[in-house]
């Protein structure tokens, strides 16, 4: 039979009372009990409302049960069963996907004649099922909260019933007091709760209303059952953009309206709720104006404009409902429920300040969190390095980013061009330490690459050289160099890592390069003590040595090298590599900007630089002691990373002025972004290893991933600018590059070409054949304006003309550019790109050599493609690192359905 509507509504309202909401006597049947969201949620709301959920349905999974704190609740197929079963309930709570809600609704109806409410969790019904359902519970007598809430709670009665109002501990939140709570988002009806007993408000009911795009219990069901609440005394409501749901309502008691959402109105599409979207007239500015109007204020109310009357107030930040409410509720004679607990003022229980010097305002000292938050806060100090969330990291980056409009490449938040600034050795410790090294880390990253170089002995070399011997390109010949320097060949250097990490972890260390740190308190047991002795066969190894005396000669502060070395003992290589990696990524990683993990491998990150630079060296010119005849002192004492790159492409140590074009060169190669060919092949290698085991990754097979996926079109092409540039000036007189005033007409030079470039367009045409593209102008960005500029080229000219460098090269490109759209060869003045830049640089660093005839073609091709391959080795280390640490097993593979079959 019908249930009688004795609310007065033209439609079916069975809740009276707020009272009535949610019971210590109303018995719950839930649907989807054992859905991931209930399993969360269920058990803490059945032992907090004394065991209210009579059972569950899970269909196929009859028989089971959930567990919870006030004992199991039993599973069933379908509702029949369960009332078959003997139990009894009022309140549906529906935790089904969206397609099934509907006929979840019809099942609880259709079987159930004591059922009297109905809680929809889930969000997006689509609105032809949301009206069936509407029209189905109004025919039956049933009330529906919902879709999208999180249910109801009544912090008198101690209930809750649906979703996680109150959080995972609903007696923090759920105070009794005076006050009802009405609002369209779920999570925010628990803060708004916690959020006014720091003015001493307790509440009565609270419903989460939801906010799909269909409401069914609005805030004219609220008002009705507020009005004849007599314990509570106001009501905080929480109103988003979208429906009329709030228009024209009067609340019959004090009532604080919290609108917010006026950015949705720029918005064309759903975010967050699906009901959030303003249509004509119901924006949030729309509303704010009705609770005006309705409680006769003539403006918003905020700290510094506290508008209230004694019918309501209108916030539209909920930081602001606690006070709005207490000046509304002291103009009504309305005293608190109790006294204010806690503030609203920002108490950081965690503070990182991450070395910056902070405004006072800003420096806060963190507080003591309440438990059981502080034990897990003590838990995470003790955690040494960043734990990164793993994800699918296909086409993704966490090192690198490009952005699209200047083209320009960040690596852990530095531009190319800002690295290109730098000097070598402090942009190479960028990618594993995410910072760029100071000047003491710098040395000690000279030193130790330094000391990897020189390759005499080795099997690496002789891979090396027979690749060079077979005809390799330069990546192919440093892959083969990579190929050896495996896991084995990193073992006892990324073991002693290990060991010094757990000494030190919680020692107190904040500096690596502290030496006057007290290490007294910590000592190596006998097992991790042989890590780092020279061995019988390495008691010959001038190396060791060497590198403590080039640290000396340095002064390089390395609070790990000054432990070891009070240890009395021989130390080995591997033993000082450790000591000089920690030394760099300790800060680092105390700070939590790199995981422990990133910090135990770079010992193989700075061997491989070393080997992939030796590598590039033919093999006659590594003798014991020398490279290219410097000595080993020399070089582990006074050589930088940019001297080491310019002796492996020239065989002599830079002048002054040499090595800032090679720092440019290679600073501006560093990175390309992750969709770049050889980061996808460092990332692909990773992938394939399984970085979700990260010690199964081989660093070094990654590396040989971006060196095989590097080649004459993607790293070799460097070679075509300065080909053109050959054509242009090989027969020009031309002896020093730098030098301004070298006597040719570059206008009429350019005039010249621009004019002949112009006719081979022509006959190209008329022939059908493709024109040939002129390397380093024109970007497929940078265009279509009259004059156009790749703002990388600009940045790296306005640095060189500031220093008062001249380059021929690049000025005859600029004059190019323009003498190109002067003979009709261009529709615009083309830019001249940052290929343009490299280019130059690296010609005119080369000129001399290759006007003497100590350098060929050939020779000036190899240069080109290692001087790619030593930066990019740097962003390739980056990704490397970063997949490692964020990726997936084969996350790179592309799915079946998006490859395709070519005829």
């Amino acid at each position: 039979m019908p249930k009688q509507n004795t609310s007065g509504f033209p439609y079916y309202l069975g809740i009276r009372n707020l009272q009535e909401i949610a019971t210590r006597q109303d018995r719950v049947c839930v649907l989807n009990i054992l859905g991931g969201e209930s399993r969360q949620v269920t058990p803490t709301s059945h032992s907090f409302s004394g065991g209210n959920v009579v059972f569950g349905t899970s269909p196929g999974r009859a028989g089971q049960v959930l567990k919870t704190p006030a004992g199991d609740i039993p599973v069933y197929n379908n509702v029949r069963e369960g009332i078959d079963a003997g139990h009894t309930f009022n309140v549906g709570v529906v935790y089904l996907p969206p397609s099934a809600v509907r006929d979840g609704v019809a099942e609880l109806v259709r079987v159930n004649d004591a059922l009297e409410k109905i809680v929809i969790i889930t969000e997006k019904i689509a609105v032809h099922d949301a009206r069936e359902i509407r029209a189905m519970a109004q025919a039956n007598g049933v009330d529906v909260i919902g879709g999208n809430c999180l249910g109801m709670a009544d912090s008198w009665n101690g209930v809750r019933i649906g979703g996680a109002l109150g959080g995972d501990n609903p007696r923090e939140s759920l105070t009794k007091g005076s006050i009802a709570i009405f609002s369209n988002s779920g999570g925010f009806t628990t803060t708004i709760a916690q959020y006014l007993a720091t003015e001493g408000w307790g509440t009565t009911t609270l419903i989460s209303s939801g906010k799909d795009v269909y409401i069914h219990y609005a805030a004219r069901d609220f008002a009705h059952a507020f009005k004849a609440d007599a314990r509570s005394k106001a009501a905080v409501l929480y109103v988003e953009p979208g429906g009329y749901y709030e228009h024209g309502v009067d609340f019959g008691k004090p009532t604080v309206a919290c609108v917010v959402g006026r950015w949705k109105s720029k918005l064309t599409r759903a975010v967050g709720h699906a009901g959030a979207m303003a249509g004509a007239g119901d924006r949030a500015e729309d509303k704010e104006r009705w609770f005006m109007e309705a409680f006769g204020v003539e403006g918003l109310f905020s700290p510094e404009t506290p508008i209230v009357s004694d019918r309501g107030a209108v916030v539209t930040n909920i930081a602001h409902i606690p006070a709005a409410l207490s000046a509304v509720l002291k103009r009504n004679g309305i005293a608190p429920d109790f006294a204010p607990r806690g503030s609203l003022a920002l108490k950081p229980w965690i503070a990182d300040d991450k070395g910056l010097s902070l405004p006072a305002e800003l420096a806060m000292a963190p507080v003591i969190a309440p438990e059981p938050y502080d034990g897990q806060i003590r838990a995470l100090a003790q955690q040494i390095g960043a734990v990164v969330a793993r994800q699918n990291m296909k086409d993704k980056s966490g090192a690198s980013q490009m952005d699209p409009k200047t083209q320009v490449t960040s690596v852990h938040g530095h531009s190319v061009l800002e690295m290109a600034m730098e000097p070598l050795e402090a942009i190479f410790a960028l990618p594993l330490v995410h910072e760029i090294a100071n000047a003491n880390d710098s040395a000690m990253l000279d030193v130790a690459v330094a000391a990897e170089v020189n390759l005499v002995g080795d099997p690496v070399l002789a891979a090396a050289d027979a690749a060079r011997e077979a005809g390799n390109a330069p990546n192919a010949i440093m892959a083969a160099a990579a190929a050896i320097v495996g896991p084995k060949r990193v073992e006892r250097a990324l073991a002693c890592t290990r060991v010094l990490i757990d000494l030190f972890a919680h020692s107190g260390l904040q500096d690596g390069r502290d030496e006057t740190f007290d290490s007294a308190s910590l000592s190596l047991s006998a097992e991790h003590r042989h890590l780092f002795i020279l061995t019988a066969n390495e008691a010959e190894d001038p190396r060791p040595k060497a590198i403590l005396d080039a640290v000396e000669a340095r002064n390089g502060k390395s609070a790990f090298l000054t432990f070891l070395k009070g240890l009395d003992i021989d130390l080995n290589r591997d033993a000082l590599l450790a000591a000089i990696a920690l030394t760099i990524a300790w800060g680092p990683l105390i700070r939590k900007r790199i995981s422990r993990l990133t910090a135990e491998t770079l010992p193989w990150y700075l061997r491989l630089y070393g080997v992939l630079v030796g590598a590039s060296i033919p093999g006659e010119h590594h003798r014991p002691g020398s490279l290219y005849n410097i000595p080993r002192a020399e070089r582990f004492s006074q050589w930088t990373m940019a001297d080491l790159c310019f002796l492996a492409l020239t065989g002599k140590k830079p002048k002054r002025d040499e090595a800032l074009p090679l720092q440019i060169l290679i600073g501006l190669l560093i990175s390309n972004g992750p969709g770049a060919i050889s980061a996808q092949g460092a990332k692909g290698a990773v992938a394939a290893d399984g970085p979700q085991t990260p010690s199964r990754v081989q660093i070094n097979k990654a590396m040989v991933g971006f060196l095989s996926h590097s080649g004459f079109s993607h790293g070799g092409n460097g070679f075509e600018g300065i080909a053109f540039l050959l054509d242009q000036f090989r027969d020009s007189g031309l002896t020093d590059p730098t030098d301004p005033d070298h006597g040719l007409d570059l206008k009429a030079m350019a005039r010249s070409f621009a004019t002949r470039y112009r006719a081979e367009k022509r006959q190209a045409k008329e022939l059908g054949l493709e024109v040939r593209a002129l390397p380093g102008v024109h970007h497929p960005v940078f265009k279509g304006k009259p004059v156009n500029h790749d703002p990388r080229e600009q940045f790296i000219a306005d640095f060189l003309e500031k220093r008062g460098d001249y380059n021929v090269f690049h000025a005859y490109y600029r004059a190019l550019v323009e003498a190109l759209y002067e003979a009709g060869a261009s529709p615009y003045v083309f830019c001249v790109n940052v290929d343009a830049v490299i280019a130059a640089l690296l010609l005119a660093l080369l000129w001399k050599d290759y006007m003497a005839g100590a350098m060929g073609d050939h020779d000036l091709e190899n240069a080109a493609f290692n001087i790619f391959l030593y930066g990019r080795m740097i962003g390739a280390a980056a990704e490397i690192d970063d997949h490692i640490n964020r990726g997936r097993n084969m996350d790179t593979r592309t799915p079946a359905d998006r490859c395709g079959f070519v005829v």
